[in-house]
């Protein structure tokens, strides 16, 4: 599978809004980061879209994003739905409606803040996205590919990452509970959540980031969801060799066989 790393910034993006500090003065285009999200296109064609940032439009049109077969969602903050209405034009172009899978918490939400897309009383048309919203109750198959919810507290607001083959994407997290390590071994590349240096209630910092990376012990481990605490090249300079941030556009190929014994381990976990 290839994955495009559409976003790699925290929920303000990077230029933060009227800063003026070293990270969002930076001309390095590694240090430009929109709200995070990952583009996953499966070995069989299939497109998997991981949270749909405010950033959406915008990222499409420069990482070539031609379509969305699937929508996966981490939780509901705005940096991760607020992108949803831009999925029209793929109904559009697709000539059908997306599936949308998330914990029920999720799914709910998105139902109230885009009430006007679900309210048969709205007028149809070209100018609603059209989404079937699925509950995640545990692994799914998308065609030949099994998706696994992993588990997360972000904070105390439990949410889910997500495993396709040997690929894992966690962001958004302060913790990992203890049903969900065994569902993350064997991976060839993890992404996880690394906000800034400093501690925060609802994020991994860089130290609790590196040693949750450690313990998983991904082939290749990318950071995501940064803050502009974090300038590109200074931060990577200091990382362990197989630990580095992520950056807007970066590609990587992935494995799309899961271990079995991971899906066995599954059962262990309740969303």
């Amino acid at each position: 599978m290839r994955v495009t790393f559409l976003g790699t910034g925290t929920s303000t993006g990077v230029p933060v809004i009227g800063c003026d500090c070293k990270t969002c003065r930076s001309t390095d285009e590694k240090d430009r980061r929109w709200r995070p999200s990952v583009y996953i296109q499966l070995n069989d064609g299939l497109s998997v879209l991981v949270d749909a940032s405010p950033d959406l439009r915008a990222q499409a049109l420069r990482f070539d994003v031609p379509r969305v077969d699937l929508i996966l969602l981490t939780h509901s903050h705005a940096d991760h739905v607020l992108g949803l209405d831009d999925v029209r034009i793929y109904n559009m172009r697709q000539g059908g409606v997306i599936p949308c899978y998330g914990d029920a918490r999720t799914i709910t939400d998105v139902r109230r803040m885009f009430a006007y897309v679900f309210d048969p009383k709205t007028p149809r048309g070209g100018g609603l996205p059209q989404l079937a919203l699925w509950p995640v109750a545990g692994p799914f198959s998308v065609e030949h590919c099994t998706v696994i919810p992993i588990p997360l507290c972000h904070g105390t607001l439990p949410i889910l990452g997500y495993r396709l083959g040997a690929f894992a994407y966690l962001t958004d997290c302060s913790e990992i509970p203890a049903v969900s390590w065994p569902l993350l071994r064997d991976l060839d590349v993890l992404v996880l959540d690394a906000l800034r240096h400093r501690r925060h209630t609802t994020h991994f910092n860089m130290e609790g980031a590196v040693e949750a990376a450690e313990r998983i012990g991904a082939q290749r481990t990318y950071f995501t969801h940064m803050a502009h605490d974090l300038p590109h090249a200074e931060t990577c300079d200091g990382l362990p060799e197989t630990i580095c941030l992520a950056y807007d556009g970066l590609v990587c190929q992935v494995s799309e066989k899961t271990n079995e014994t991971v899906l066995r381990d599954f059962a262990t976990a309740r969303l």
